[in-house]
């Protein structure tokens, strides 16, 4: 017999909103996904990879993510929250690092989430919705071995603050979340590709006061915060989720 606690009922913050999840196959973007229609929402969820009640589609390619755009507006009739998940990292070494990995890095981290936005914009100043999307600690940090997911997230920090003064006069709200170290497949991943020859005095620099990464609901519950209306009076801001990094 189970001596668990049961689990509060979650409020219902988002029912009958409409909302969009990118990267939603697996890690945080699952359980974003996931938490929204606990809430009530209409989720369209999408992800380059397939799974169960995914729609396969590379955002960084220019007709895949505008027939996606199309699509997700003919299935839900408009929009209210678009929730910019998707992303890559991989490390390196600079002298490794070649110009495709680096474009890839900015058109799925940074590229791909300031087009959604381009492109659901009308409809989320119909709804007078939000965007929220996930950013990093590593967008205001030099790491080492992390330059390409460094740069291009520092990329899509400053432009989705620029889209939130440019959109606030027409009620959108733009906000993102920073997180730190998530246990998600892709972080597995990255560490994994860190170079046999690291330094890792560099590496053991940036720690966080709460050892160990994060579970992804601790950051899926940052996202919908920003995303419901008690965060009414919130935009242009950085949330940061990151068990206190410190350098």
């Amino acid at each position: 017999m189970s001596t668990d606690a049961p689990r509060p009922e979650r409020p219902a913050r988002f029912t009958d909103r409409r909302v969009v999840v990118t990267g939603a196959a697996g890690g945080l973007g699952q359980v974003v996904a996931a938490l929204f229609r606990a809430e009530g929402a209409r989720v369209v969820a999408t992800d380059v990879a397939e799974a169960d009640g995914v729609v396969p589609c590379d955002l960084a390619d220019d007709a895949a993510r505008t027939a996606f755009i199309e699509h997700a507006l003919g299935e839900l009739g408009g929009l209210d929250v678009l929730c910019n998940v998707a992303g890559i990292q991989q490390f390196a070494v600079l002298s490794e690092i070649t110009a495709d990995s680096l474009r890839r890095h900015f058109e799925v981290n940074a590229l791909a989430p300031l087009l959604l936005t381009q492109g659901f914009a009308e409809a989320l100043i119909e709804s007078r919705g939000n965007v929220v999307s996930v950013a990093s600690i590593s967008a205001v940090m030099g790491q080492p071995y992390n330059t390409q997911y460094c740069a291009s997230k520092a990329a899509l920090l400053l432009g989705m603050r620029s889209l939130a003064v440019e959109l606030g006069g027409r009620g959108v709200r733009v906000n993102t979340v920073s997180p730190g170290g998530i246990e998600t497949p892709m972080i597995q991943a990255a560490a994994a590709g860190l170079p046999a020859d690291a330094d890792w005095n560099l590496v053991a620099k940036s720690q966080s006061v709460i050892p160990g990464f994060m579970p992804p609901e601790d950051v899926a519950e940052a996202l919908l915060y920003l995303a419901s209306d008690v965060a009414r009076s919130v935009t242009a801001a950085n949330l940061v989720v990151d068990r206190g990094v410190v350098w």
